[in-house]
């Protein structure tokens, strides 16, 4: 049935069964979630699933030591009372003392470094750059830890407050990755009473959560977390009352939810950035992309305000800068603009050789409507691109392979605010590095290391420039994320794109 259809019909049936779900949700203190749709969490150990939604959990049964308020982006206390830089590679932490562990376990400096040595020196973990800046942790006192980088990382900060939670060292030991997602144990805002992968997680409210941490006491006593793949499912429960809030909703589900009996829907802005990746180092063997009017020809040829206007809508902007203006050290000055301009891309794609245009592979993860635009707009200055659409791994596999000349994908920075956590990901000499720029990389070396801000900034943004000339990267616009929540819940959207669930209440 189509999903239109499908809303007009159950919006009656929300008429009559919303109203009553809705009192039951608040009648038995219970918050139900549905995800899936966005990436079933098929590790609830953050390290090793590194999901979005594994993100979403992990926010509500752990917590990190410095919390970064999503609104203001001041770091605040939270496992760790202070904080200090003793060098340029040691971080000291005075941590808080009487936090107890969900199993009753104390939390103390054990827990960190074990937690951080195990992580840090883990090829398992999956994604590396979150944790390989650490070269040891070190227990100095019961309630006293230092952090020694490998180098000098001054975003080491942002790194911490972000998806780095502490685990019980003990516990941890015992069972192992494994066993912390089969029966995860934290300190957060919510404890786990059973886990059903791919089904349901039902939490409970940490009533020991006082310690004075900047994230607050969970005011739903009780959450459920249904995994429900199928969008269309998604809808139908939460018109029905079946679920309370979803964040995998699609542009246009959004439009059509929004004014629906009982039903609120936001579109909100996010540090995402939707990109085209070039194979600018030849690694694939595909000749043309390595040419630089070739790839600059794709930039003028692509409408990326028709597709902001009319695909992704919302709080969507067009984006020059290979990573979001709102992180740390994204001078969008820096910046080389491309403007929607056929006739250039023609005339470029000529001196280039080109004049009666080639066959690509484009590679996209799905979904991804926005590549069938991208084809259209191509396909306008005779470049034929055959689409590869796949699901997340089999893209990755297919990318590290040497496989996808031309790939359309996003990046959400593991919503961290720093241009580190996007543009040294994909420039710094590594296996997802495809323009191999060693001066860019170099600038980013300098970037990554300097203490100073203005070093920072200066370089980052002289790799921006470079980046930008050079097309190794066309940005195309910033993401955003649709909600969808019972109306009686009082729900904020971040710009981080992490739900505060355990902030959140009834109306």
């Amino acid at each position: 049935m189509d999903r239109f259809k499908l809303i007009g019909l159950l919006a009656a049936l929300a008429m009559a069964s919303g109203i009553q779900q809705a009192q039951a949700d608040k009648s038995d203190d219970t918050l139900r979630i549905a995800w899936g749709a966005d990436g079933v969490m098929h590790n609830a150990d953050n390290y090793y699933g590194a999901t979005r939604a594994g993100i979403w959990f992990s926010k509500m049964v752990w917590d990190t030591l410095i919390e970064r308020d999503p609104t203001t982006s001041e770091y605040r206390p939270n496992l760790a009372k202070t904080w200090t830089w003793v060098d340029d590679t040691t971080l000291e932490f005075e941590l808080r003392q009487g936090i107890k562990f969900h199993n009753g376990e104390a939390f103390d400096a054990d827990d960190v470094v074990y937690t951080y040595n195990k992580v840090s020196s883990d090829s398992g973990v999956k994604f590396q750059r979150i944790v390989n800046w650490i070269d040891k942790v070190e227990k100095v006192e019961r309630y006293r830890v230092r952090i020694h980088t490998k180098e000098k990382f001054p975003q080491a900060i942002e790194f911490l407050s972000g998806p780095m939670p502490v685990y019980p060292n003990e516990y941890y030991e015992s069972v192992g990755a494994e066993g912390m997602s089969k029966m995860p144990i934290g300190t957060g805002p919510y404890k786990v009473v059973s886990m059903k992968p791919g089904e349901e997680y039902r939490l409970v409210r940490n009533e020991d959560y006082t310690w004075g941490g900047p994230k607050s006491m969970a005011k739903i006593k009780n959450v459920v977390v249904r995994e429900l793949p199928d969008l269309q499912t998604q809808v139908a429960e939460l018109i029905a009352g079946g679920i309370d809030v979803t964040a995998d909703l699609t542009t246009d589900l959004a439009e059509k939810l929004d004014g629906t009996p009982g039903v609120s829907a936001e579109q909100a802005g996010t540090l995402r950035v939707f990109y085209l990746g070039f194979d600018a180092a030849g690694r694939t063997g595909h000749k043309a992309m390595t040419d630089l009017r070739v790839r600059r020809a794709i930039a003028h040829a692509i409408n990326r305000r028709s597709i902001v206007d009319n695909l992704m809508r919302g709080a969507a902007r067009v984006l020059d800068t290979p990573c979001h203006p709102q992180q740390f050290g994204c001078v969008e000055s820096a910046a080389m603009a491309y403007d929607y301009d056929v006739e250039k891309a023609k005339s470029l794609l000529a001196d280039a050789g080109y004049g009666d245009g080639f066959e690509v592979d484009l590679y996209a993860e799905a979904p991804a409507q926005e590549a069938e635009a991208i084809i259209g707009d191509l396909a306008a200055v005779g470049i034929k691109a055959k689409l590869n659409r796949l699901p997340w791994e089999a893209y990755r596999d297919a990318q590290l392979a040497n496989k996808a000349p031309l790939f359309l994908t996003n990046w959400g920075s593991y919503s961290l605010a720093d241009a580190a956590a996007i543009i040294s990901v994909f420039f710094s000499g590594n296996e997802d590095d495809f323009a191999r720029d060693r001066e860019v990389t170099e600038w980013l070396g300098i970037a990554d290391t300097s203490t100073a801000p203005e070093t920072r900034k200066a370089f980052y943004a002289k790799a921006i420039e470079r980046i930008t000339e050079q097309a190794y990267f066309l940005s195309l616009f910033s993401g955003i994320r649709s909600y969808g929540y019972d109306s009686n819940l009082a729900f904020v959207a971040y710009v981080d794109e992490i739900p505060r669930f355990y902030e959140y209440s009834w109306k």
